[in-house]
């Protein structure tokens, strides 16, 4: 149970979002981009800081701990579901494409490709309608985890006789993720996007000392205790997902099987394959591409992303690998026993919390889960007004609404997107039913039209509102009624192939995007690709344009950045382990890669033809 001092930790971080709410509030009140990108004028350290802040949410970080306790430093490989290397392509040149824009959101950024006819018309409202559907699913997913995190350490039976209505059992931890989710709609609405980044720079200091605490507990644990796992469970190369824990934990067995990643070597082919693909196609329209947009210039959109990864990794799985030490070492501690009888292990995160951690760091590391998902939710929240706002009110309702007017417009969207998440939150199943959904069936549709958007001059409007179109329908009919026991990720071929038929088809059955719109686009944004014939025009009438040529430079900064991101992510499994060896060879492929980086892609950031 919590202690007065560990209530008294979480209470002053909760009165400290209000108090940044407050303070942030007359600076978002000053306009649109004010609200929605923080003027544009956030430094590109303190966004990177903000965007690692939201991605270490406590859903993923209980998800992250389960898998880990269960298949070990493969686990590593397992987040490229998402996949967690797409931040590697945005660092290396697509943050840099998207910021030359200047749009406000992913929806606006449409008009600078496609023009303002009727294709463009039919993509932008498409988009808006995908980048609401994610960023809903996206509230509901964080929803889900802090209810069912929450309820471990706030039993209901210790509250329910002060709350004057009846909850039944299941919904419990709907309840709990409703209340905190009331602070992080105030000072989202309040703040916007400087509050949401201030507030994510005290979560992610918070964080950083409750994870540097685990992992030295975890670490302390291992040297005294050691750890029972199964052969090749400290290798991320050798063998399988498939691990034999019969004579260790029998119950892991069955997880394993639940999971369905037991034929490793095809399903990190089928991961590599779409984790590629998807990164090509650029963000998704949710807070990390406001981010984005939100920084000061191309050249710090790229740094902004890079420095998401080199914040986040070490410090999320200090913490992981902490706990995960401590729930093999102390198994027979946890109680993960849910109220049917059943073994949940996505509790292994809270169980191990409310064992292991000390009264006052406890509150700390309860006051940074709670944080962390604020954090994401804040920032999901602004993405989804910025759609509501900028792209339907103002482009389509009352293009000339007042700053009052658009301040107003911005509160309501967002009471109205928090309702809509709480609702889908409560009919969701769990957490790994919401995220399979989002990376899986979602970010599956998104891919062939928007690959197409950056490197296919001849992409039209309605290319992209068709190829959108039968991605999504085919990802609500293929998983749902004819394969509805497959791995979605096996599916995603099928979605693929399909958007890029509806993609091609549509293109061809309208006129090219106009001209000026075409050469205006190419000149600013500087793609690589099949833009040829734009690129002709633009020679003849000015001699001294070039082309982007960098395409073989930039797949091997992506490499190389996807080498040094593994590595950042399996080094503090290596220490928190002992694994000292494998952890020396990590340090030094980590400054080699640092030495690359450095040559090949930050000293040449500001190139003009790059």
């Amino acid at each position: 149970m919590l202690t007065s001092i560990d209530i008294a930790i979480i209470l002053v971080y909760l009165l400290s979002t209000i108090l940044i709410g407050l303070v942030m509030r007359k600076r978002a009140q000053r306009s649109k981009d004010d609200y929605l990108l923080g003027g544009k004028s956030i430094p590109w350290y303190m966004l990177g800081l903000s965007n690692a802040s939201g991605m270490f949410d406590i859903s993923g970080t209980i998800w992250l701990v389960t898998l880990m306790f269960v298949y070990g430093i493969k686990s590593a490989w397992i987040p490229w579901l998402w996949p967690v290397f797409n931040q590697i392509f945005l660092m290396v040149y697509l943050s840099k494409w998207l910021r030359r824009s200047n749009a406000t959101t992913g929806a606006e950024w449409i008009g600078t490709r496609f023009g303002f006819g009727k294709g463009a018309k039919m993509s932008h409202i498409i988009v808006v309608v995908f980048a609401l559907v994610v960023c809903l699913g996206y509230l509901a997913y964080g929803f889900i985890g802090l209810g069912k995190f929450i309820e471990i350490f706030i039993p209901w039976e210790s509250i329910s006789t002060y709350i004057p209505f009846e909850i039944s059992p299941e919904y419990v931890p709907h309840f709990y993720g409703t209340v905190f989710t009331c602070f992080a709609v105030f000072y989202s609405l309040l703040g916007g996007m400087s509050g949401i980044v201030w507030a994510d720079v005290l979560q992610f200091s918070i964080m950083t000392i409750a994870a540097l605490v685990i992992g030295y507990l975890g670490w302390q644990a291992v040297g005294i205790s050691g750890v029972n796992v199964p052969d090749g469970w400290m290798n991320p190369f050798k063998g399988g997902l498939d691990m034999d824990w019969s004579r260790i934990i029998p119950e892991v067995t069955e997880k394993i099987k639940s999971d369905g990643y037991g034929l490793f070597t095809i399903f990190l082919s089928m991961m590599l394959f779409k984790g590629i693909l998807v990164s090509v196609a650029g963000p998704a329209p949710t807070y990390d591409m406001q981010k984005i947009l939100s920084t000061k210039s191309p050249a710090e959109a790229s740094k902004m992303s890079g420095f998401v990864s080199v914040i986040l990794m070490p410090i999320r799985y200090l913490m992981i690998a902490g706990f995960a030490a401590l729930a093999l070492i102390y198994y027979d501690k946890l109680d993960l026993l849910t109220a049917t009888g059943s073994i949940d292990f996505e509790l292994i995160l809270p169980a191990a919390i409310r064992e292991f951690v000390p009264v006052g760091l406890l509150g700390l590391l309860l006051a940074g889960l709670i944080a962390a998902f604020m954090s994401t939710f804040a920032g999901t929240l602004n993405a989804a007004q910025a759609y509501l706002v900028n792209d339907i009110y103002l482009k389509y309702t009352k293009p000339n609404a007042s700053t009052k007017q658009i301040k107003n417009m911005n509160y309501l969207t967002g009471i109205t997107v928090v309702l809509v998440s709480i609702v889908l939150g409560i009919f969701a199943e769990d957490v790994n039913s919401v995220l399979n959904i989002i990376v899986s069936v979602l970010y599956g549709s998104y891919v062939g039209a928007n690959i197409l958007k950056w490197h296919w001059w001849r992409f039209n409007g309605e290319g992209f509102f068709w190829g959108m179109v039968a991605g999504l329908l085919t990802a609500w009919i293929v998983p749902s009624y004819i394969f509805p026991n497959v791995n979605e990720l096996y599916l995603f071929p099928i979605l693929l192939v399909v958007s890029l038929i509806g993609s091609i088809v549509g293109t061809y059955s309208a006129p090219p995007t106009d001209e000026a719109v075409l050469k205006d686009f190419y000149k600013n944004v500087r793609p690589w690709g099949f833009w040829k014939p734009v690129h002709d025009k633009l020679v003849a009438e000015d001699s001294s344009f070039k082309k982007n040529e960098s395409f073989g430079m930039d797949m091997f900064n992506v490499a190389i950045g996807i080498v040094a991101q593994t590595t950042l992510v399996i080094l503090p499994m290596y220490i928190i382990f002992r694994q000292s060896t494998p952890a020396y060879i990590s340090v030094i492929v980590l400054v080699v890669c640092i030495f690359l980086l450095k040559k090949f892609w930050w000293n040449k950031l500001n190139e003009k033809w790059n």
